[in-house]
């Protein structure tokens, strides 16, 4: 009988790279699981890519009910949910995001097979610790406290467990094949490529929380990285856990606005910039901070990957300036 790895959420942002970066491991026995009900667009970021199968996420889960994946299954890479923070609607996140990543463990642990899946670092709200203990974490919205509650239940669950359980806690991921999510969720360094591409400036928010203009912190990841470390762990079955997934060190979105401008000012065939100088020049722009953002705005997150070093992950992680240089130059390749 053929063993399959099955991908949810396949078609989004993460969920498609790790279809790709399987493929180049030399695995197509992939089954890609996705809702594309409210935005078939998502299925170019498929395009390329070789799964066996394409099925609605319903579909796959009455399949699962009914048995007919029984002793199929290697292992389940669990990215489908629902992403948007600013959702407001508290019965729908939980039943995409807490109730289906129930569905998707309690199989995989019926099956002994291994279940990886995505947790997020908006679980620490505020911060400002951002270390994998339950002291920590404060979920300021209804999205963080959907992947914080399934934290706790995997928690519970993996003394128990003879399979893989290993939950990825994702900080600021930007790269390739983020495209759908234009104003739903996309990145800085996506954003800020579009709008100096379309009006030759970068808008970043003001000061707040005591940080200055632009200044505000996050440690943002590159999706090859994000990749890496899914697939490292699939090949170590032996590995269970909850794991921040960042690189550890916190940049400024100041630092992704110059390495975004800084690169399509190069192939264009002119200098580089400093900060002060693309603001001076009026090329970064800074704008009120939004009434709306107050109270649930994460300031400053920064990964201690402490855990993750401890379990044997020793890759360098990519720098705002080797990142975002690298996913630019493939976003100016494409246009």
């Amino acid at each position: 009988m053929a063993r399959y790895y099955v991908v949810t959420g396949a078609a989004g942002f993460i969920g498609s790279n790790l279809v790709a970066g399987l493929n180049a491991r030399g695995i197509d026995q992939i089954i890609a699981v996705d809702n594309l009900k409210s935005d078939g667009d998502k299925f170019r970021n498929l395009v390329g890519s070789d799964i066996v199968d394409y099925l609605d996420k319903q579909q796959f889960l009455e399949m699962i009910e009914a048995g007919e994946f029984d002793g199929s299954i290697e292992a389940i890479l669990h990215e489908g949910a629902c992403s948007n923070t600013m959702e407001k609607d508290g019965h729908y996140m939980m039943e995409n995001n807490y109730r289906y990543s129930l569905a998707m463990l309690q199989f995989c642990l019926d099956q002994e097979a291994q279940f990886l899946y995505a947790s997020s670092a908006s679980v620490y709200g505020p911060g400002p610790v951002f270390k994998e203990d339950r002291e920590h974490e404060r979920p300021l919205n209804v999205y963080a406290y959907s992947k914080y509650l399934f934290d706790q239940v995997v928690r519970r669950t993996m003394p128990d467990a003879s399979s893989q359980i290993a939950g990825f806690r994702y900080f600021n991921v930007y790269g390739p094949r983020e495209q759908h999510k234009v104003g739903r969720g996309s990145s800085v360094a996506f954003n800020c490529f579009h709008q100096y591409r379309d009006t030759g400036k970068v808008k970043l928010f003001e000061g707040c929380d005591g940080y200055p203009n632009g200044g505000q912190l996050r440690d943002f990841v590159s999706v090859e990285d994000v990749v890496a470390v899914n697939l490292d762990f699939l090949e170590h079955p032996e590995r269970s856990g909850i794991f921040n997934l960042g690189t550890g060190r916190a940049q400024s979105f100041n630092d992704v606005a110059v390495a975004t401008i800084n690169t399509c000012r190069v192939a264009k065939g002119e200098a580089a910039l400093s900060a002060d100088q693309l603001s001076a020049e009026g090329v970064i722009e800074y704008v009120s901070f939004p009434e709306i953002l107050k109270g649930k705005y994460q300031s400053f997150t920064q990964a201690d990957i402490s855990r993750l070093r401890e379990a044997g992950y020793t890759a360098p992680m990519k720098s705002v300036g080797e990142g975002v240089s690298d996913y630019v130059k493939t976003l100016l390749a494409q246009a």
